[in-house]
């Protein structure tokens, strides 16, 4: 894609022979997502229909952080980082939502006027429970995770979502997460 055609900032590009199904680069997620690295856990998310589903990708390289410790002779991802691929793809979903709610035009200016886009990062709430968590298979460097969310019913500030991971045909981890849908709810909580 050319600088002329790439899509605007955090609009998602809609994916080809799809009906409401979008895309979104490393750059749409980083203006999506509060987290930067070494946090940002998802390089690319597609087959995003905004407020219900999406997929992902993670790439994972010998140059993250953790592996330094987790172990020197024996590079494993770490189960959490798993899930924390995971439930930043459930943002971009959530996200995807919250831009598509606020019109055509937000978040689609080239410069400054991204902040539309800025304002739907801002609303990223937090992890709340993890529950029936499954790893059934190592990652190591050099795998590519596929990441799958599918957000699920509402419980007032909160949502409960389902996700897998999966390297090619081989199944990673599956499970549900709960999360709320804004960060002052989680503020309020403590």
């Amino acid at each position: 894609m050319t600088a002329a055609t790439a899509p605007p900032a955090g609009s998602g590009r809609r994916d080809a022979g799809t009906t409401g199904k979008r895309s979104y680069s490393c750059d749409d997620i980083k203006r999506m997502l509060p987290h930067r690295w070494p946090m940002l856990m998802i390089d690319r998310a597609y087959d995003v229909v905004p407020g219900v589903s999406g997929r992902g990708v993670k790439s994972v390289s010998v140059n993250e952080p953790y592996f330094a410790g987790h172990y020197p002779d024996h590079s494993v991802m770490p189960g959490v980082m798993i899930v924390e691929s995971m439930a930043q793809l459930v943002a971009v979903v959530y996200v995807a939502e919250i831009i598509e709610a606020a019109g055509p035009d937000a978040g689609t200016a080239a410069t400054a006027g991204t902040a539309g886009t800025a304002d739907a990062a801002q609303s990223v709430g937090y992890l709340g429970s993890i529950s029936h968590m499954r790893f059934s298979r190592l990652v190591v460097p050099g795998d590519q995770l596929t990441l799958e969310a599918t957000l699920g019913e509402r419980l007032g500030a909160l949502r409960r979502v389902s996700v897998s991971a999966s390297v090619g045909r081989e199944r990673v981890a599956s499970g549900s997460l709960v999360v709320t849908s804004e960060r002052r709810a989680a503020r309020g909580a403590r």
